[in-house]
């Protein structure tokens, strides 16, 4: 079983179906449907890996009020270690707006602050195949350590505009980036600069053009997307995808194989209300038969 350190965002959200997107007006809107789940970037590829059976550490930071004991008893519910950075300021809430287009607004209602300076055990990143740190200061400390150590990185830059400072760190010291192209002018261009620049793998999400990535060496692979027959909530969507090419990679497949299991992990994680689909599985992603 191959051990996964992540570090990063878990939230107890309330997501909001409407119809459109509000526009920026006193008016009402009125829901299709909501609810309460867990949320957050490093949750959803922490419940993916351990469907397709990594076992998971998650480092996170949490408080001991409601939305903290709903994360944490979510996150074990599904077999994952759970490393809690006490907060300053509560548990980490948003609440999400998604219209039918799957595009989403999300409100953040508390962004957690650490407690206390954020310190790493050397056992956590001794004992970790592979260390995930996500975007957020408190993975910092993480990422420093697994970077002193030799751990493969691997880093998810969500919509990266190719200069924000704050994800500056993680684009430089990942091993294995991943990113979605919606805001680059030429993601093929980004792929090859940041390969040129040291990372191994570099791959990016087009939405419906499917996916591209770029390895070491400077050879570029391309998937189509696969068909969603039925989406139901596109979040986590690309977590999913994130945790299906860590996976596959992880089992030794060929990149093109890590890029088809991925796109089939994300197609299969937008048609269900929750981070991860309940029949998400090895055999799911291997499959060569449409999603059922």
């Amino acid at each position: 079983m191959h051990r996964v350190l992540i570090a990063g965002p878990a939230a107890w959200n309330l997501v909001v179906h409407v119809a459109e997107l509000p526009h920026p007006r006193p008016h009402t809107l009125f829901a299709k449907w909501h609810h309460d789940t867990l949320g957050g970037t490093s949750a959803g590829k922490a419940l993916n890996l351990a469907r397709l059976g990594a076992h998971v550490t998650l480092l996170t930071v949490a408080d001991t009020d409601d939305a903290g004991s709903r994360i944490t008893a979510e996150l074990r519910a599904h077999g994952i270690d759970v490393v809690v950075l006490p907060s300053a300021n509560g548990s980490e809430r948003h609440v999400n707006l998604m219209d039918d287009q799957g595009r989403r607004l999300s409100v953040y209602l508390t962004l957690p602050r650490p407690a206390h300076p954020v310190t790493v055990a050397p056992a956590l990143i001794d004992a970790a195949d592979v260390v995930v740190a996500d975007l957020a200061d408190h993975s910092r400390p993480v990422l420093r350590a697994a970077r002193r150590a030799g751990k493969p990185i691997w880093c998810d830059l969500h919509d990266y505009d190719g200069s924000s400072e704050f994800h500056r760190e993680f684009r430089d010291a990942a091993d294995y980036l991943f990113l979605s192209g919606e805001r680059l002018a030429d993601p093929e261009a980004f792929l090859r600069e940041r390969v040129a620049a040291g990372s191994r793998l570099v791959v990016c999400t087009l939405g419906a053009q499917g996916a591209i990535a770029c390895e070491r060496g400077g050879r570029v692979v391309r998937v189509p997307a696969t068909p969603a027959v039925e989406v139901i909530d596109t979040n986590g969507a690309g977590d999913a995808f994130f945790a299906g090419f860590l996976a596959a990679h992880l089992d030794g497949a060929a990149l093109t194989e890590c890029l088809r299991q991925a796109s089939r992990a994300g197609a299969a994680a937008v048609r269900t209300r929750e981070l991860t689909a309940a029949t998400l599985s090895p055999a799911l992603l291997r499959a060569d038969t449409p999603l059922a």
